[in-house]
């Protein structure tokens, strides 16, 4: 039986929302034992928060007692669930029982929180001096914005990035998909598994201090934006890139479709595919700097070319000739793009409390190994409906103390 990359990780997740949820999915991906602990009021905010997907497909009213929250239903797949109230004493020490225990701790709480709820890395290191501990925060757990509390809107405007999205003049936009989040997310499940092969090296455990607007910043600062002014250039260069042109989505004489050319001997082919053989002897528009200081006379080239054709018919000389080209897809077009379907990156999610498939897609795992398994065995649980099992695992709690706990309500 093929094995799994990280078979045998226990980790407690104390995660909410995107980016925490999002990194401990990736490490139940690769095969880690993930145990979600949330508050046996208020549980995980997002298991029945809108949208919804039930019996009655999906909407933004909770119509019966069986639809869940999409959020959690993509979020808490491969996942296990307990409850425990970690601002009771008995639920503190329950937790650190389980720490002992653990591999791996992740929480996204406010700078600050896990400590004054003494369950922070200087007290959980004491019980167990192997355990990686990572703390996922909008900013950072140093510095002068450490206290300040961030959803994906507010880093995705810190670092930088709405004011470098969007057409040049128009007011600031951010991505269309909450990526400083799902970045931050990433990074965390990366310095985590960085910090699984320290260990295993080392014996020492460690923290993992990640903060979204690093994540974000560290990708966005590829591109030299400190030298736009210098080089003439708004920051905001919509579809373009500063190194080549063309480089845009043009309209088809049915859509929308993007074509880049890399170098001097893709813009000469593409000519040739244009009937533009009179612009080859023309040595700007054979120059590359040329053509980046005049990006909107090549666009207006090529988008005389593409608006007379359909998409497909581009699609298939730019593949010809080697170009790098894509139509713009919609979502429905993207799940029922055969490359998509192929490499079964789009499922269906199973809903436990309505014990149903539901007509909405989430994103499989996206590495895959030549060696190991990977993905997302098991749908997102009931909330609470490993409690007893963990516990009794994870800190010797029998039959009698469960009860007992439960009825004051510690789980």
């Amino acid at each position: 039986m093929t094995k799994r990359i990280l078979d045998g990780v226990k980790i407690l997740d104390l995660t909410r929302f995107f980016s925490g949820p999002q990194c401990t999915l990736f490490l139940a991906g690769l095969g880690a034992e993930v145990i979600k602990i949330d508050d046996p009021d208020g549980g995980d905010p997002t298991a029945f928060s809108p949208p919804f997907a039930g019996p009655h497909g999906v909407s933004f009213e909770r119509r019966t007692q069986e639809d869940m929250g999409i959020a959690y239903l993509k979020r808490a797949r491969s996942k296990k669930s307990a409850t425990l109230n970690l601002k009771s004493a008995d639920g503190k020490e329950l937790f650190l029982r389980m720490s002992r225990q653990a591999d791996v701790v992740v929480e996204n709480f406010s700078a600050g929180v896990a400590a004054r709820l003494g369950i922070g890395y200087d007290v959980l290191r004491e019980v167990n001096p192997s355990l990686v501990y990572c703390s996922l925060t909008g900013y950072g757990s140093t510095g002068p914005a450490k206290n300040l509390k961030a959803y994906d809107l507010m880093v995705q405007a810190a670092a930088g990035l709405m004011s470098i999205t969007g057409q040049p003049g128009a007011g600031p936009t951010k991505a269309g998909s909450p990526l400083s989040d799902a970045i931050a997310g990433l990074f965390a499940a990366f310095g985590i598994v960085a910090a699984l092969n320290y260990r295993q090296r080392t014996g020492h455990g460690q923290s993992v201090d990640v903060s979204m607007t690093d994540c974000l910043l560290s990708l966005i600062l590829d591109e030299p934006l400190d030298c736009y002014r210098e080089l003439g250039l708004s920051f905001q260069q919509g579809n373009r890139i500063m190194r080549f042109s063309p480089f845009n989505a043009y309209q088809s004489a049915d859509g929308w479709v993007t074509i880049g050319a890399a170098s001097n001997d893709d813009w000469s082919t593409l000519l040739d595919l244009m009937g533009r053989f009179d612009l080859k002897d023309d040595p700007d528009i054979m120059s590359v700097s040329w053509r980046l200081s005049n990006n909107a006379t090549v666009d207006e080239i090529v988008s005389k070319w593409t608006s007379a054709l359909p998409t497909a018919e581009i699609e298939q000389q730019m593949r010809s000739a080697r170009i790098p080209c894509s139509p713009v897809r919609t979502i429905d077009d993207v799940l029922a793009w055969d490359q998509i379907v192929a490499r079964n990156m789009a499922v269906s999610l199973w809903n436990p409390l309505a014990k149903a498939t539901m007509h909405v897609k989430a994103a499989s795992f996206p590495l895959q190994f030549g060696d190991a398994d990977v993905g997302y065995d098991t749908p997102a649980p009931i909330p609470g409906a490993h409690t007893e099992e963990i516990l009794r695992e994870m800190a010797g709690v029998d039959a009698a103390e469960f009860q007992r706990l439960r009825e004051r309500n510690i789980i």
